[in-house]
């Protein structure tokens, strides 16, 4: 990391947020740095894991009055928090671009304007849910599962915390939020506007940390459900010690998910399956779960989709349209996997001006794409969470289809085609969460998760909400 030792950094003085008070952090001090400038930003006090305790006693206390609230009176409350993510807009991308290093426009619209949306959205989903039904002689009633520990991951800084948050608070269960140790700062910026929107004391609660305030929400009995997400490793491992003590669990992993494209595409729709697997695979410098990392085309079409990679490659510039990796070790992660694929006999495509624009200060990667990529090679079958797209040629539908589920992740997958009929067919044999046709757009209101090793649950919506219910039949 390079430092002016001399240049004053700011201290942020709260390292948790518990019953409705901040609290100095007990903890170590953390550095937060701009993945931009590789420069400190902020000294951030962390928590301590009997602030963590104290702050799963907060949520269980808080808990019984909170799920005692009406459906609607949850509703209102994620309604006032969405007005108020709104107003401090401003605040809040700055300090994903910080934390983050994201362009502003990016900032603005994604990292901060869905999370909002994504609040308003499960107030809306609240009223479809069926909270009381009848069933024969029984009466079946959805009951919050109770205290809730979220662990969430840097890439998403604002949206990952407030997709959990939306799903507990409406479900009635009350929650307690470990931000990755990178995006603290947005973290803080979310504690502060519950605190401003009024949500009851207690009802969230904010620990900030590393792996050790992790484990100490892990491993709490008073803990009722580890809403978690990231890589599937380190899911798979405290997702375990969880069921290990009959806690809930919801897993939001890894992915490596497919576009393809089919072989009855026109040239148009050809040129927009390119471009839009392009934008989703480099969206936020490839730091995302979801991204099309392996774009799938008929051997026949092969020649034309080199052609239209090499001309829409050229919109993606680091440090113009898109922000550097959170880290040195992730871009050199990134850029192993790349010389991995060379050395396995794949070709590259890379931009050569964007790669003589690229900054050189920040941990910048210029975006690839890589052709004539074998399916079972470990670029083709890993999660690289940069910008680096695969190109694998198939030869028949059935072909496409074994390859677009011959990986352990089932996270997300695009189907492009001129016959909606026959894309929906082929998506619905695509062992994934969520799949689009044609490239759909992103719908707040559907189940988001995965099958496989990308994770367990869903969030989002009337199912994102119900994750967080346990079912109670009442005999008569």
């Amino acid at each position: 990391m390079t430092r002016h030792e001399n240049t004053p950094v700011p201290v942020e003085p709260h390292g948790a947020y518990v019953s409705g008070v901040w609290q100095p952090g007990a903890g170590e001090t953390r550095t937060v740095v701009d993945p931009r400038t590789e420069l400190p930003v902020a000294e951030v006090s962390e928590a301590s894991p009997e602030q963590a305790a104290a702050a799963v006693a907060a949520a269980a206390e808080a808990g019984p009055a909170w799920a005692a609230t009406s459906v609607e009176e949850r509703a209102q409350a994620l309604r006032a928090l969405a007005a108020q993510l709104r107003q401090d807009a401003d605040e809040l991308r700055h300090l994903v671009v910080q934390e983050l290093g994201a362009p502003d426009a990016l900032a603005e619209k994604l990292h901060v304007g869905l999370p909002a949306t994504v609040l308003d959205a499960t107030a809306e989903a609240a009223g479809e849910i069926a909270w009381q039904r009848r069933i024969g002689n029984s009466s079946v009633e959805l009951e919050p599962v109770g205290v809730v520990a979220a662990i969430t991951p840097w890439n998403y800084p604002l949206h990952q915390p407030v997709a959990k948050l939306a799903g507990a608070l409406m479900a009635g269960c009350t929650m307690v939020l470990k931000p990755a140790e990178q995006s603290a700062l947005t973290a803080l910026g979310l504690a502060r506007a519950v605190d401003r929107a009024g949500l009851p004391a207690g009802a969230f609660n904010l620990v900030l940390g590393g792996p050790e305030i992790g484990a100490a929400l892990v491993g709490d009995p008073r803990v009722d459900m580890l809403s978690f997400t990231g890589s599937t490793e380190v899911g798979r491992r405290v997702g375990a010690q969880v069921v290990e003590r009959c806690g809930r669990v919801a897993l939001e992993l890894g992915g490596k998910s497919p576009s393809i494209v089919l072989d009855d595409v026109s040239d148009s729709r050809l040129e927009a399956a390119v471009k839009v697997t392009l934008a989703n695979c480099f969206l936020n410098s490839g730091q995302t779960c979801t991204a099309w990392t392996r774009l799938l085309v008929p051997r026949s079409m092969a020649g034309r989709v080199e052609e239209l990679l090499a001309t829409y490659l050229a919109r993606h510039v680091p440090g113009v349209t898109m922000g550097p990796l959170i880290s040195k070790e992730q871009a050199e992660r990134a850029e192993r996997y790349v010389a991995g694929a060379l050395n396995q006999g794949a070709r590259m495509l890379r931009d050569r001006e964007a790669e003589a624009r690229r900054p050189r200060t920040g941990h910048y990667v210029t975006p690839v794409v890589l052709l004539d990529v074998d399916p079972s090679s470990q670029v083709a079958q890993e999660e690289v969470f940069g910008p680096v797209l695969s190109v694998i040629a198939y030869g028949d539908e059935r072909e496409a289809v074994e390859i677009a589920n011959g990986t352990r992740y089932g996270l997300a997958a695009c189907v492009w085609s001129d016959d909606e009929e026959r894309a929906t067919a082929v998506a619905r044999r695509i062992r994934s969460g969520q799949v689009d046709v044609n490239g759909g757009r992103f719908n707040p209101l559907a189940p988001f998760g995965g099958f496989k090793s990308s994770g367990i649950g869903r969030e989002l919506g009337v199912f994102g909400v119900e994750h967080f219910c346990e079912p109670k039949s009442i005999q008569y």
